[in-house]
């Protein structure tokens, strides 16, 4: 423990009101560990403030949390990394029992969730926020058998396994659901601990866009459902046409038993293009089954490849 590294990740967007409370918390309550702070093209004096007060302080010109996370996971070295807005929502109070996960091994990635004692839904009044914070909890849960209950916090602590081996593929705020479904679907060990939430103060904005941002939420879910689970993406979209099919084409199928005839060809051709259609789907949903299996083969071999590294300079 006295040799361990924990870094305090701080990605910042005009955050002067706050940040300077955020960062005496964190050397309050971790005062070994080191304290970085990403200015995202900032317009007020967020990265002055956090320079005076003694953070690790670099700018980051790519717009989007996605993009910042992706630039401190590359840059920083540690044992244990903590995730947190610069809008001092989340209490640094709790920072050592989201670290003590992490040390004693009980989870890879461990979620500051905000939503089982109901004080987000005391503090938030944003509208629509619970309906989809349950719609993306409730969409993952049901594609991965899970019973996460915070999905979308920006209060996380990771070890170096996780931060090393995740790809950043999100540029904005979907980072939050990349982290969970990630870490579902490479069965990383993932554990939530309560926290207490607090709004925002007064005069401080949320750049989270309700409509915008939900919307790119969703739709970042659909897109990981497809590469992660594409025979189920697939065959979902191929049992819909298929029914379509049966719906046209069923008549066509009497008629002619009764007839020897069709006279419904517009029905009939139809009907043979959505069958041809099911099957390519089903087709390329088989094909990319497989080739996902492969990749999470792969991705295994470097994790076990990452693993005897960090064994090794452990050692040293």
């Amino acid at each position: 423990m006295n040799n361990e590294k924990i870094a305090v990740l701080i990605p910042c967007y005009n955050e002067s009101l706050t940040i300077k409370k955020v960062i005496n918390d964190f050397q309050r309550e971790l005062p070994t560990a080191n304290i970085y702070v990403y200015d995202n093209n900032s317009t007020d004096n967020t990265y002055e403030i956090a320079l005076n007060e003694g953070a690790i302080v670099k700018k980051e010109p790519r717009q989007g949390k996605g993009n910042v996370i992706r630039q401190m996971f590359f840059d920083i070295e540690a044992d244990y990394y903590l995730m947190v807005d610069g809008d001092d929502t989340y209490p640094a109070e709790n920072s050592q029992e989201l670290i003590a996960a992490l040390r004693e091994g009980r989870a890879d990635m461990v979620i500051g969730d905000r939503l089982s004692n109901g004080t987000y839904f005391n503090e938030n009044k944003r509208a629509f926020h619970d309906f989809g914070n349950n719609l993306v909890k409730n969409s993952i849960n049901r594609l991965y058998q899970a019973n996460i209950k915070d999905v979308m916090t920006g209060y996380r602590g990771f070890n170096r396994m996780f931060v090393k081996s995740f790809p950043v593929m999100s540029s904005g705020f979907q980072i939050e659901t990349e982290f969970t479904i990630h870490a579902l679907d490479k069965r990383f060990k993932l554990i939530e601990i309560p926290i207490d939430y607090r709004d925002r103060p007064e005069g401080s904005e949320s750049k989270l866009d309700t409509y915008s941002d939900g919307i790119k939420v969703m739709l970042t879910i659909l897109k990981m459902f497809k590469d992660y689970k594409p025979l189920l993406f697939f065959s979902v979209f191929s049992a819909i046409f298929f029914l379509l099919g049966l719906i046209f084409g069923i008549p066509v199928i009497n008629e002619f038993i009764r007839t020897d005839f069709i006279t419904k060809v517009p029905s009939s051709i139809l009907a043979t293009g959505l069958m041809v259609f099911a099957l390519l789907l089903l087709i390329t949903g088989l094909i990319l089954d497989t080739v996902v299996t492969n990749t999470k083969k792969e991705y295994e071999l470097n994790l076990y490849r990452l693993y005897e590294e960090d064994s090794q300079k452990k050692k040293i």
